[in-house]
């Protein structure tokens, strides 16, 4: 059986899969055991079937490598193809005003720490891999809006405490901030600490910001069920100087 096909390589959940066809053909998308059983002749599983329109899209169901074929099984003539990745849908965030979660704000910041003069406005906790990516360009936005921002000591590596480098951040800063992204997750700190760290454990007020980056809701979901449910921003919605505007604004209303 003559077919074409694309090695997609290693996609995430979630990304669309366009495939722009010359006439209706079968479309499938597979993992690799599947595709080596479908070349073969054996029995598979895929995602797609007949295309009668062009293009289609079909989501990615989960992280891994994957493949697309196109086949005329069935079919008369032939037909030309075209693949491309595109990425999946924006994320969903709770777009609530920040100005509406005072709880954000931290105005307790102990007496001695004051005095020592290590008091910040803004501290950033986030996985050493989005440093360069995100996490400077955001801190130097922040900087640039007059604020004082401490990120190099929150960089985040496998085997530190989450729940103390936060909490060591919380001590000295007014508002924290937590970049959730894939690098992050993949760092295998438990949902439940993260999820416990944002919200007080007993009055359920949010104490830290979620900046998304690089991720979607679904995977927000599968990592938390109830953080993706905080009022958050996204790198996807939000140019970094609108994220430090908006910080900048809400600590500006609490002073």
């Amino acid at each position: 059986m003559k077919f074409i096909h694309t090695d997609l390589g290693n996609r995430r959940r979630g990304e669309i899969v366009e495939v722009t066809l010359t006439r209706a053909a079968n479309v499938r998308l597979m993992n690799t055991p599947n595709f080596n059983n479908y070349k073969n002749g054996r029995k598979h599983t895929f995602y797609g079937g007949l295309a009668k329109r062009s293009p289609i899209n079909i989501q990615i169901p989960s992280s891994g490598h994957w493949h697309v074929t196109v086949d005329m099984q069935g079919l008369r003539g032939s037909t030309k193809a075209s693949v491309r990745v595109l990425p999946g849908a924006l994320p969903e965030i709770k777009e609530k005003p920040l100005s509406q979660v005072p709880s954000l704000v931290r105005d307790d910041v102990p007496t001695a720490t004051k005095t020592s003069g290590e008091t910040y406005d803004v501290f950033i906790s986030h996985a050493s891999e989005d440093k360069e990516a995100i996490v400077r360009p955001l801190a130097n936005a922040l900087i640039r809006k007059g604020l004082k921002v401490w990120y190099d000591e929150m960089t985040l590596k496998i085997g530190d405490s989450l729940r103390q480098k936060i909490d060591k951040g919380l001590a000295n800063s007014r508002v924290g901030l937590v970049v959730l992204s894939p690098s992050f997750i993949d760092k295998g700190w438990t949902n439940y600490e993260l999820d416990g760290i944002v919200s007080k454990t007993v009055s359920g007020e949010q104490v830290l910001l979620p900046i998304w980056h690089n991720i979607t809701k679904q995977q927000v979901i599968d990592y938390s069920p109830s953080l993706a449910d905080k009022v958050a921003r996204s790198t996807a919605t939000h140019t970094v100087e609108e994220i430090a505007s908006e910080i900048a604004g809400l600590l500006r209303k609490n002073q």
